[in-house]
This record gives C-alpha cells, structure tokens and sequence, in this order.
C-alpha cells in the first residue's frame, strides 16, 4: 500500500511540474507568431537580419539588466549553447523554408522532439522510453497533417537544412539540461548570454549571405520590436527556465505548439483554410504535447501487478 505522504509529494511534483510546462509554453506560442509576423510586416528577402534583430539586441539588454557575465568554462559553454540553440538554429531555418514548402520545413523541424528522446539515452543516460519516442513520433506525424499540402515538394538541400535544423536546437536543448545553469546566473542573464553568443554568431554570417540591412518603416519597427521583446528575450528567458527545471523530453515536445500556432494564425489572419486532415492533425499533435508532459505509465502499472 502506497504512504500517503508520498502520495502527496508526488501530486504536488505533477502539478508543479505542469505549472511550469504551462509557462514554458509560452515561449513556442510566442515563436509561432513569427511566420505571421515577417511575412505581413518585415522587409521580404532579409530573414537572418531578423534573426539578428530577434537575438543580439535581446541578449544586450539581458546582459545590461542582470550585469553577470560567465565566469571560467562558463564562457565555452555559453558559446556553445548560443551558437546551436540560436545561431546555427536560424540560419538553418531560414534556408530549409527557403527551398523547402513551408510545411514540410516545419514537419522536419518537429523531427526535434524525436531527437531529444535518442540524446537523452547518449548523453544523459536516461533509460530509453518507448513513451517518449511514440508521442514525439505521434505529434510529427500531427504537426505533418497540418502543414504539409497536397503539392509539397522535395529538395535535398532543404532537407538536410531542416534536419539540421532540428538536430542542433534538440543538442541544444540537451547539452542545456546536462550542463544546468549556474548558481551566480538568472534566469534572464542564462538567456542573455546564448542570445549574445549566437546573436554574435549571426552578425558575419548575415552580412555574408544578405549584404546591407533593408529599409525599417514603421511596421517593420513594430515586428522587429515583437520578435526581439516577445519572440526572443521573454521567449528564451521562459525555455531556458523550463530546461533546467523539466525533464528535457517534456521540454522539447512543447516545440510543437510552434506550428501549430502558426497553422492557426495562417487560418485566422491569413484566410487560410484547416480541412478535416488538418483537424485531426492538430488533434494528434496536442495529444502528444499533453502526454508529453505526463510521467510514463509502465513502472506504476508493473508495481501494482507485484505488490
């Protein structure tokens, strides 16, 4: 028979734990807005000067506010989360959607949660979970019936860019919760030192491969202000918290909410239509982000059978 003190603790760790999803997710919900956003008010042709824009002004003002800069080994790894978390992260974006249909750039990035699931056996050497691996597998095939259309097209490029895309933030996103954040570091200074590196990163690349920065007019002011306040500082201030206090699977699978609040606003804003495919799709996907946050149910159902 269970100690109903236990009980009580594990209870509370539930809902403690879905308390935080619930404000992780914010940060997905945010990015969703990002199609939405560039194509209705940002300058067409410049999508890394907008990832520039989104990170290292962000990271500045995390920096300038907490006034904490890593100390010691803290400098690689903060370099290194930065550049894979944000600066390789968009690049790689950027060019799968370039030559890639919309949907299928965002299905191979759903591919993320499936990864975190591998590299959480490699490098955090949990215990695989048939658990994990069918949700995350259940939401792409989810975020998939959304997204993708009747006349989706291939190209090799664009996809080695989109799994690219999905491999680097989910090694990301591991390494994040193997190394933890340090005690000196807030949350919001964690932040700002990942949107400084990869802002950093970002600078020579974007310059590279887009030249001059565009013309701002004043709704480019505004969505750049979106993406930069909302979209970066906020958004990775509440999904770097969620890392270090969830369990990483649970993490990566709120990702999905991205498309679909993308798909939603395309519906609403756009006059795009959601057909029944795309309905249950949608089902599908928030299936999996709610049981995602779920504790397996095997070992339960294996003690009970021995007690």
């Amino acid at each position: 028979m269970k100690n109903p003190a236990a009980q009580r603790v594990s209870g509370a760790t539930t809902t403690g734990n879905l308390s935080r999803a619930a404000l992780t997710a914010s940060a997905p919900l945010a990015w969703g807005t990002t199609y939405v956003v560039t194509t209705e008010l940002l300058p067409q042709g410049h999508p890394l000067f907008a990832g520039l824009l989104r990170a290292l002004p962000a990271g500045l003002i995390a920096l300038a506010v907490t006034r904490t800069v890593p100390r010691g080994v803290w400098w690689g790894k903060a370099a290194t989360l930065g550049v894979l978390n944000i600066g390789l992260f968009f690049p790689l974006l950027f060019v799968a959607a370039e030559r890639l249909p919309g949907g299928v750039a965002a299905t191979l990035a759903a591919a993320q949660p499936l990864i975190v699931a591998i590299l959480a056996v490699l490098v955090l050497h949990e215990s695989p979970s048939a658990w994990r691996i069918g949700w995350g597998a259940v939401g792409l095939v989810g975020v998939g019936l959304v997204v993708i259309g009747p006349n989706a097209a291939l190209d090799a490029i664009g996809i080695v860019a989109g799994l690219g895309c999905a491999a680097t933030m989910a090694l990301g996103v591991t390494l994040t919760k193997r190394w933890g954040r340090p005690a000196e570091a807030s949350p919001t200074a964690f932040a700002g030192w990942q949107l400084t590196a990869g802002g950093l990163f970002l600078v020579p690349v974007t310059f590279l491969f887009e030249g001059a920065p565009p013309a701002i007019d004043p709704p480019a002011i505004l969505g750049y202000l979106w993406l930069g306040l909302f979209g970066g500082l906020l958004a990775y201030v509440l999904w770097f918290r969620g890392i270090t206090t969830l369990p990483v699977n649970s993490v990566s699978i709120l990702s999905l909410l991205s498309p679909l609040v993308a798909a939603v606003l395309g519906a609403v804003l756009l006059d795009q239509t959601l057909g029944p495919i795309q309905l249950v799709g949608f089902g599908l996907a928030l299936a999996a982000i709610v049981a995602g946050q779920l504790p397996a149910p095997m070992r339960a159902g294996l003690e009970r059978t021995i007690r």
